[in-house]
């Protein structure tokens, strides 16, 4: 396992990690944050309020 550091400079090796892991954890969240369940800042969505209307034949005339 050592003779696999040889081909690669270990800090840029890490640095490449951290920098593609931190990129797909920013993803991950955007995705979620766009998702009407997952969407923490917003909070939970609003009930949509029913409206009713009552015509009656008084309104009509």
């Amino acid at each position: 396992m050592w003779r696999a550091w040889l081909l690669f400079d270990p800090r840029r090796t890490l640095i490449a990690l951290f920098a593609f892991l931190f990129i797909l954890a920013i993803v991950i969240h955007f995705v979620l944050l766009s998702t009407d369940r997952f969407n923490w800042l917003e909070g939970p969505p609003a009930a949509a309020a029913s409206i009713s209307v009552d015509i009656s034949e008084t309104a009509l005339t």
